[in-house]
């Protein structure tokens, strides 16, 4: 048994999961690894119990795991204490997203459609920020139905088709479609479960898929870069078949005919209607495929799957660091080069690479000199480049002609909150009655928050009263809205009584996160029902608010 090797894990990757950065490859030297992925099992002494290559991990440990645990559990070794997964984000804003891994921006529609990957749900807002829809519960799972029940498992790549919105379902393994129109969301391909790949194209309810990461549209045929399988797909709408259409599964960096191509785990795809242009990720690269399928892949950035950095220029020196988002716009092709937290821009007529966006530290910053934390998903419209800064959990803004970066900050128009609490079907919160002295008074709105929870102070948290029936209660002052200041102390606004019994009715809008774990931030849409009896015999001149804001769920 090998001699155990001390080494730490710190950080966040990309979709939240934990990474360890060996950029001079001690670690893998020191394990003596040879492919990718390669897991190794380390008991608590620091001994190496067991090594695999490849995928599977399950399969091959899980009977060596289950007889570590019964041994070290005997002899008291095993530390079951669990581990901390708090998340500290020193001066960057607080948002209701959680590693955003893919955007879409519909120019033509006015609109950006936000894959809220750790949320398990899509978020449509406008182009400046004003949430117009939410896809998904918020729950994991897999489910159909209406928006407010439907289910998805860290959704990443989005593709717009009319009125039909087609989302990879990353972690059910799935292809999925929401009708804008009638407000459903259905499952195409994929029952959840992980498939290891299949020869030829088969009926979409046959066919089982492997990670789906990100798709593009072209006519009627959706491709998909199937990061699991090192493979791009395709589906193709009219006959609803799906099934490989570029490379032979085996991972590596080869380029030629499609089908013999060796792909590297491919993460972001687009096109401009002549080619496929995909980021392979695992082999740190940019590369085409034609859209004839008697054509081929070529690599235009990358040079092997243990080549990788952070280098300007053409190949073979370039190099990029496992690049998930790729988008094409008016004839330049734009790269998340995740692990160097930049955008870059490639041109294509050279095949060069050059740094656009970005200094290459991690961080959060705006500006004419931007930082960003593994950037994963690009899309442009109207001369602006939206990006999904995923560590960050937020989505930034950069002008194109300008080069200026911002952080664009998710809102509720208000014209819209009456409908939207009608159509996602949101809960009722319906107070206690309670009794108030005619005469002038006020309405007072109070937070409660469970324990660890708290306003998320770069919100607006708004509740707007509608007109009450009526004259018993009348808000008096010009606004008829709640906003809750930082740190979420009571807001008041003041307003009229007479005798009488009432309802008022507000809508709530309330964004709110987990204290010190600023990756758990959550938005509940409500309407908010308060009972009033205006009588001379009450004790107080105040209608008092008070919500009760439960947990995660």
């Amino acid at each position: 048994m090998a001699s155990g090797l001390p080494f730490s894990c710190r950080g966040v990757g990309a979709a939240g999961k934990e990474r360890l950065h060996d950029r001079d490859f001690g670690i893998w030297n020191a394990y003596a690894v040879r492919a990718w992925p390669t897991t190794v099992l380390i008991d608590p002494r620091g001994y190496v119990l067991a090594a695999h290559s490849g995928e599977r991990i399950l399969e091959t440990y899980q009977d060596v795991i289950a007889t570590a645990v019964r041994e070290y559990d005997a002899t008291g070794l095993l530390d079951r204490k669990p581990l901390s997964l708090t998340l500290e984000r020193t001066g960057v804003p607080e948002t209701a997203l959680s590693f955003p891994g893919k955007v879409l921006a519909d120019e033509a529609g006015g609109r950006l459609l936000i894959a809220d990957s750790n949320h398990h749900r899509i978020v449509i807002t406008d182009l400046e920020g004003r949430v117009q829809e939410v896809i998904g519960s918020g729950d994991r799972g897999l489910r159909n139905g209406p928006f407010g029940e439907a289910q998805f498992a860290k959704p990443q790549g989005l593709a717009l088709d009319g009125q039909r919105l087609y989302i990879a379902d990353t972690e059910n393994h799935a292809i999925r479609v929401a009708d804008l129109q009638q407000r459903t969301v259905r499952t195409v391909a994929g029952d959840g479960t992980l498939g290891y790949g299949q020869a030829d194209a088969l009926p979409v309810a046959e066919a089982r898929l492997n990670s789906p990461w990100d798709l593009a549209l072209v006519g009627r045929r959706l491709y998909i870069a199937m990061a699991g399988l090192h493979q791009l797909w395709v589906l193709d709408l009219e006959q609803r078949r799906i099934g490989p259409y570029a490379g032979s599964g085996r991972e590596g960096l080869l380029d030629g005919p499609l089908a013999r191509a060796a792909l590297a785990q491919p993460s972001g795809v687009t096109s401009d209607g002549q080619l496929l242009y995909f980021a392979d990720s695992e082999a740190s690269a940019i590369r085409s495929a034609s859209l004839d399928p008697q054509g081929e892949v070529k690599t235009i950035i990358g040079e092997g799957l243990f080549e990788f950095g952070d280098v300007d220029g053409e190949p073979p020196t370039a190099r990029l660091q496992h690049p998930l988002g790729v988008a094409y716009h008016r004839e330049a092709l734009y790269v998340a080069d995740t692990y160097n937290h930049k955008i870059k821009i490639v041109d294509l007529a050279r095949g060069s690479v050059a740094s656009f966006l970005g200094t290459g530290e991690h961080g959060w910053r705006d500006g004419l000199s931007p930082r960003f934390y593994e950037p994963g998903g690009l899309s442009a419209a109207n001369d602006r480049l939206y990006i999904a800064d995923t560590n960050n959990h937020l989505l930034r803004v950069a002008d194109l002609s300008t080069r200026r970066v911002s952080t664009l900050r998710l809102q509720y128009p208000q014209n819209r909150l009456a409908s939207l609490q009608r159509e996602s079907g949101a809960a009722v919160w319906r107070l206690p009655e309670q009794r108030v002295q005619p005469g002038p008074g006020l309405v007072r709105a109070q937070l409660r928050f469970a324990p660890g929870y708290k306003l998320n102070d770069m919100a607006p948290s708004t509740l707007t009263w509608r007109e009450p029936e009526g004259d018993v209660v009348r808000i008096t002052g010009k606004v008829r809205q709640t906003t809750w200041p930082a740190g979420g102390d009571p807001a008041t606004l003041p307003a009229t009584c007479s005798p009488g019994n009432t309802v008022l009715r507000g809508d709530l809008v309330l964004y709110y996160c987990a204290a010190g774990k600023a990756s758990v931030c959550l938005i509940r849409l409500a309407q908010v029902e308060a009972p009033i009896v205006v009588d001379q015999a009450a004790e107080t001149h105040e209608v008092r608010v008070e919500l009760q804001v439960a947990g995660e769920k």
